[in-house]
C-alpha cells in the first residue's frame, strides 16, 4: 500500500538537537502533537516541517521521518480513519503483517530525494521481490492520490539502468496489478494557488473572522513558503499544459453552455487587461495553465524554481521516439504524458475514483496593492461570487473534491489506451463511484466519493478485496461521468 499526503498520517521527529529534543519521536504531522506544537510553538513547528530550501533535504539539526507500519496510515488523528477499514477488510481474507506492507514515505521530498536520503525505492523494490519470492505470487500495489504518481515513478525507476537496475521485465515478473485510487495522475490544480499565494478553496471560503485568525496565525506568505519548501507537494502541479487543461477560450471539460472557459485558469478581476503597476512580474491578462505555471516559476524564488525544474516535468511527449528517450530522464518519470507504462503485458491496472463532488478547477485572482503589506503579487479575489459559477473566487468542476475528473480519469480512460504510452497493451479498467453522501455521517458514509473518505467506501473495499484475492478479472467497468467524451477533446493524439 502506497498512501498519499493526507493518507500518510505521520511524520516523526528524530532530531536530537536543542530545538528538536522536546519533540523526539513526537509526530509533527497527523497527530495531536502537531496541533499542540502549531499552537504553542509555531516558529519551531514551521522550522521542522520545512525542508532546506537549497538542497531539498533536512535542515541542519532537524530530522523528520515518515512513521512506518500500519500505524502510520490507519488514522490521521484519533478517530479520523484513513486506511484502517481497508487493512481490516484485507485481514478478513487472510492478509496480515507478513503478507501486507504499508510503504509510507516523507511526502515533502522530491521523488529523487526520496531515494537519495531514505533509499525509499530500493527498500520498496526489496520488499516486493521478497514477498513475491516467499509467496511464489506476484504482488498487488494499492496506491492513493499522490501515491499513484509515486507508483508510476517507481515503475520507471525500478527498471532503469543506473537506478533500480531491475531490467525491462522486472514489473512483468513481480507486479500482478496496480490499483490506482483517486490518483492525481495529471496533478491537482489546487496545488497552484497553494504555492503561488498560500491559498486554496478551503482558505478562500472561510468567513472574515476565520480569515483574520488564520492570517494572524499563519499568513498567506507563511503558507506559501511552507508549501514551496515541500517539493514533494509540487509533484502534483498540473501536467499536460494547454493540451489537457485548455486555453483562454476552450477546455476539454467545458460544459455546453459555459460562457467563461475553464481553460482561463487564472482570471484577473482588477487590472485584467492593463496593470497599474509597471512591474513585468504582474500579468496583464488572464492566464492558461501553461502560462500560470510559467508565471509561478518566474515570480518565485530561484531555489524553488530550480528544485521543481530539476525534479519534475509538465509537458506532453508527442511521439514514441520522444517517450523512449525519456526512459533515461528521471524528471519525466512522474509525468505519464511523457513516459510509458512498463513493458508488462500481464500487468493489470484498476482505476477507482470518485465523481460528483465540486472540485477546484480555476480561480479569480486580483493584484495585491503596494500598500497591502503583502510580499505576494496576487491573491484569490474572494469578492467574486456567481460569475462562471464561482464561489468566493473559486470555480469548480467535476471531480472528487480534490482531484479534477480530467486528472483522475484521462490516463485511465484514454491516455493509457494510446500505443505511445502503453506499448505492451497493459489492460486498464475504470470504475467510477458517484458521491452520494449520507446526511447523518460526517465522513459521507458507505457511498461517499470524496477524495479521502472514499477509502472507507464499501464498494471500493469490495473491489480492492476482489483484486487482492485474485479475482480482479471479474470486475466490470463502470463509467458514469463524461470522461470518455472529455478525453476525446483533449488535444493529445496517437502517432
Amino acid at each position: 500500500m502506497i498512501p498519499g499526503v493526507i493518507s500518510t498520517g505521520l511524520l516523526e521527529s528524530w532530531g536530537t538537537g536543542e530545538k528538536s529534543r522536546p519533540y523526539f519521536r513526537k509526530r509533527l504531522w497527523g497527530s495531536w502533537s502537531m496541533l499542540r506544537a502549531m499552537v504553542t510553538d509555531r516558529a519551531t513547528w514551521k522550522a521542522h516541517v520545512m525542508l532546506d530550501k537549497e538542497s531539498g533535504l533536512d535542515p541542519p539539526g532537524i530530522k523528520l521521518r515518515a512513521a512506518q507500519g500500519f500505524d502510520a496510515t490507519d488514522f490521521f488523528v484519533t478517530g479520523y480513519w484513513l486506511w484502517s477499514k481497508i487493512i481490516e477488510n484485507l485481514a478478513s481474507i487472510g492478509y496480515d503483517p507478513a503478507s501486507a506492507y504499508t510503504a509510507s514515505y516523507d511526502w515533502r521530498l522530491a521523488y529523487q530525494n526520496l531515494e537519495l536520503r531514505d533509499q525509499y525505492f530500493s527498500r520498496l523494490k526489496n520488499y516486493i521481490e521478497t514477498a513475491a519470492r516467499l509467496s511464489d505470487k506476484k504482488v498487488v500495489l494499492v496506491a492513493h492520490s499522490m501515491g499513484s504518481q509515486l507508483a508510476h515513478y517507481f515503475f520507471k525507476w525500478v527498471e532503469a539502468e543506473g537506478y533500480g537496475n531491475g531490467g525491462p521485465k522486472w514489473v512483468e515478473d513481480n507486479i500482478e496489478a496496480f490499483i490506482n485510487i483517486s490518483g492525481c495522475m495529471l496533478g491537482a490544480v489546487k496545488g497552484v494557488p497553494a504555492v503561488l499565494s498560500g491559498e486554496m478553496k478551503d482558505t478562500a471560503q472561510l468567513n472574515r473572522f476565520a480569515v483574520y485568525g488564520l492570517e494572524k496565525f499563519f499568513s498567506r506568505e507563511d503558507r506559501a513558503e511552507i508549501m514551496r519548501a515541500m517539493p514533494g507537494i509540487s509533484s502534483m502541479l498540473p501536467k499536460g499544459g494547454n493540451a489537457v487543461w485548455g486555453n483562454l477560450t476552450w477546455a476539454p471539460d467545458d460544459l455546453p453552455n459555459q460562457t467563461i472557459s475553464n481553460g482561463a485558469f487564472i482570471k484577473f478581476t482588477k487590472g485584467n487587461s492593463t496593470s497599474s503597476s509597471s512591474s513585468s512580474s504582474i500579468p496583464r491578462k488572464n492566464l492558461s495553465m501553461s502560462e500560470s505555471l510559467d508565471y509561478l516559476f518566474k515570480t518565485s524564488d530561484t531555489w524553488f524554481h530550480d528544485m521543481i525544474r530539476k525534479s519534475y516535468s509538465h509537458g506532453v511527449a508527442t511521439t514514441r521516439k520522444e517517450v523512449e528517450a525519456n526512459e533515461r530522464i528521471p524528471q519525466k518519470w512522474v509525468n505519464p504524458l511523457e513516459s510509458r507504462l512498463p513493458l508488462a503485458p500481464s500487468l493489470k491496472i484498476y482505476c477507482f475514483y470518485g465523481i460528483g463532488k465540486p472540485t477546484e478547477r480555476s480561480y479569480y485572482f486580483h493584484h495585491e496593492s503596494k500598500d497591502s503589506g503583502s510580499r505576494l503579487n496576487v491573491s484569490i479575489d474572494t469578492t467574486v461570487n456567481g460569475e462562471a459559477g464561482s464561489d468566493r473566487g473559486v470555480v469548480t468542476a467535476e471531480g472528487d473534491g480534490t482531484v479534477p475528473l480530467l486528472s483522475a480519469g484521462y490516463m485511465c480512460a484514454k491516455g493509457w489506451r494510446l500505443k505511445r504510452f502503453n506499448p505492451a497493451g497493459v489492460k486498464v479498467k475504470v470504475f467510477e463511484m458517484p458521491h452520494r453522501p449520507e446526511g447523518f455521517d460526517i465522513r459521507g458514509g458507505r457511498n461517499t466519493g470524496d477524495h479521502v473518505d472514499i477509502l472507507g467506501r464499501q464498494k471500493l473495499n469490495e473491489l480492492i478485496l476482489r483484486v487482492a484475492a485474485g479475482d480482479g478479472d471479474s470486475i466490470q467497468e463502470n463509467i458514469e461521468s463524461d470522461i470518455l467524451a472529455i478525453s476525446e477533446r483533449v488535444e493529445i493524439y496517437d502517432d
